[in-house]
């Protein structure tokens, strides 16, 4: 009996009729539906009481099941709590499903067994509202405390036209300044004790230090940090609610303003996530493009954290440097996509277009140049006396804290773990790469960064590589699901024809399924979990970013520490608001 199948036998004579079923998915994770008065046993079982235990709460979101036609084998729910966990041990993943009947439900809260379910749990309050009893402090994450309704429930609006005009009379506006106001008895924070009586500081929402428009409230004893109250939601789109009405291929484009730097990383997972689908198999050269556009994005995204890391500390020159190297990759993508930042360049089934004539000189040239330029970085940043004063052993975190806290990406590296999807898990081919993963063992500032450095000579690795070995054959696959077919197919085959057409009038139609696809992203671990209905877009679009459980850990992080410190450690954290709110 394999491991995934022993797990879910163990789950059936422990937990008896509260596992209400088992379905199957086309990502083929474990999918089991628990009754809700079992849900906390059941997951403390999975997260301790088992052989190679699921420690990491991956992801926890919801499904507003109203209006889905085909359900078939799985019980009857207007609401489902979806809860996907990760064992390293096992290198494998279960999805826990739990049904809720009623219009306005409420479930046990899960903060018991997975510190990091806080804020999923308010987050699936504020779209779908969904109670999670026992929850510490439920109240709403990404949308304004006076906003009406629940996003992601089907009969919220999707369109501002939907809404109605904007009005703002006076008693509105006093309403939305008092909700402004922090009080620190509203987060259990005291205003002092009996030796001091504390400050409160907000640093932001429009603070340099912080990569974007965020918000933290900060318990001062002098300049000691006694707590710290992130206020995220200030960069949230709707970026889910958007694919909800977006068709499977003109939602291409709105994942590229998720992590913003990351480019075409963000189509990957996507269009994986489709491809797994649908069953669709992408030709060796897309795949081979795809891998070494990711990797100078990669690199790209890199530059600009160490250049503004550097900055946080207080290195002005730094980034003046390295956002010039950046503008010399931006220049490569641009000659292959046409496009900078927000190429929007991969497709279902493959990429846009083929390579550009002439592709490899500009490549052999930046491979040539760019080494020595990391060189002089090292002296510049990593080999700094203040710089190291400011981030050894500053912001560090355990190997168990990061699991807890749903940390990936580069931050679980550098606490010693050797853990990196494109190795762990390969897609797009990476297992045909031969590079390392770079990993560090004290968890602080310091070593975040060493390890992304490090990255970005691997990623020269896979980039060189891709350039000595390219493969011949297409850059898009003939599957008549792939958006749009081949232009130059429709010129000679009706079907192909027939298939361009509809693909770019009504989009297609990708089979009733469920699937998941993550990948190891620029600032950690980057997934999308798609629920088709047989229609031209999605029933649920979710997006599992890094950022977000990245910055739950902050106050953590920020704990006794002082306010300059909290400019290292953030820095170090490498997120963007965007991804973190979507």
């Amino acid at each position: 009996m394999s491991l995934e199948r022993a797990v879910i036998v163990d789950l059936q004579q422990r937990f008896g009729d509260a596992v209400l079923s088992e379905q199957a998915t086309a990502d083929s994770i474990s999918t089991i539906w628990i009754h809700r008065n079992r849900i906390v046993d059941v997951l403390r079982f999975l997260k301790s009481e088992i052989i190679s235990p699921y420690k990491m709460l991956y992801d926890l979101t919801a499904i507003d099941e109203h209006g889905r036609k085909h359900r078939a084998n799985q019980p009857a729910s207007r609401f489902t709590v979806v809860y996907h966990l990760l064992s390293f041990d096992r290198n494998q993943d279960i999805r826990i499903k739990v049904p809720l009947e009623e219009e306005n439900p409420s479930l046990d809260s899960a903060t018991s067994v997975f510190a990091n379910a806080n804020w999923y749990e308010r987050e699936v309050w504020d779209m779908f509202g969904i109670r999670f009893t026992g929850h510490p402090h439920l109240r709403r994450i990404l949308m304004p405390r006076s906003w009406e309704g629940h996003p992601l429930r089907k009969e919220h609006p999707a369109r501002a036209t939907e809404m109605g005009p904007y009005q703002l009379p006076e008693e509105k506006e006093a309403k939305e300044q008092h909700d402004l106001q922090f009080r620190p008895e509203d987060w259990g924070l005291k205003t002092h004790d009996e030796n001091s009586e504390f400050m409160f500081l907000n640093l932001g929402p429009q603070h340099p230090g912080t990569h974007g428009v965020l918000r933290i409230i900060l318990q001062l004893d002098g300049e000691e940090i006694i707590d710290a109250v992130p206020d995220i939601g200030f960069h949230h789109r709707g970026a889910e609610k958007m694919g909800e009405r977006q068709t499977w291929h003109s939602y291409i484009p709105y994942t590229d303003r998720v992590d913003y730097l990351g480019g075409v990383m963000n189509n990957l997972p996507y269009v994986l996530a489709l491809e797994q689908l649908a069953g669709i198999t992408v030709p060796e050269r897309a795949q081979v493009i795809r891998v070494m556009l990711c990797e100078f994005f990669r690199i790209s995204s890199h530059l600009v954290w160490y250049g503004t890391f550097a900055q946080d500390i207080g290195a002005m020159s730094p980034v003046l440097y390295m956002f010039t190297d950046r503008e010399y990759i931006l220049k490569i993508i641009e000659g292959i996509t046409g496009g900078r930042m927000h190429p929007s360049w991969f497709r279902i089934g493959g990429v846009a277009q083929d390579l550009p004539l002439d592709w490899q000189k500009p490549i052999q040239e930046f491979l040539n140049y760019f080494p020595k330029r990391l060189k002089e970085y090292d002296t510049l940043v990593m080999g700094n006396s203040i710089f190291k004063g400011r981030t050894v052993g500053v912001g560090a975190y355990s190997q168990a804290e990061a699991v807890e806290w749903g940390v990936t990406g580069a931050g679980l590296r550098a606490t010693g773990l050797d853990w990196d999807f494109r190795k762990k898990r390969p897609y797009s081919g990476y297992q045909n790469f031969d590079f390392e993963v770079p990993i560090a063992h004290n968890g602080d500032c310091y070593d975040r960064g060493l390890v992304r450095i490090e990255e970005m000579r691997q990623s020269l690795r896979i980039i060189e590589q891709c350039l000595k070995n390219m493969p011949a054959g297409h850059y898009k696959s003939d599957h008549p699901l792939t958006t749009p077919p081949r232009k130059e197919d429709t010129l000679v085959h009706i079907e192909t024809l027939i298939n361009h057409f509809l693909n770019t009038t009504w989009g297609p139609v990708m089979p009733v399924n469920e699937s998941f696809f993550g990948i190891e992203a620029t600032k950690g671990s980057n997934g999308y979990y798609l629920i088709s209905d047989g229609s031209t877009h999605a029933h649920r679009t979710r997006i599992r970013t890094p950022s977000f459980p990245h910055l739950q850990m902050l106050p953590l992080l920020a704990r006794h520490g002082t306010v300059s410190d909290l400019m290292a450690t953030l820095g170090s954290i490498d997120f963007v608001l965007a991804d973190l709110d979507r």
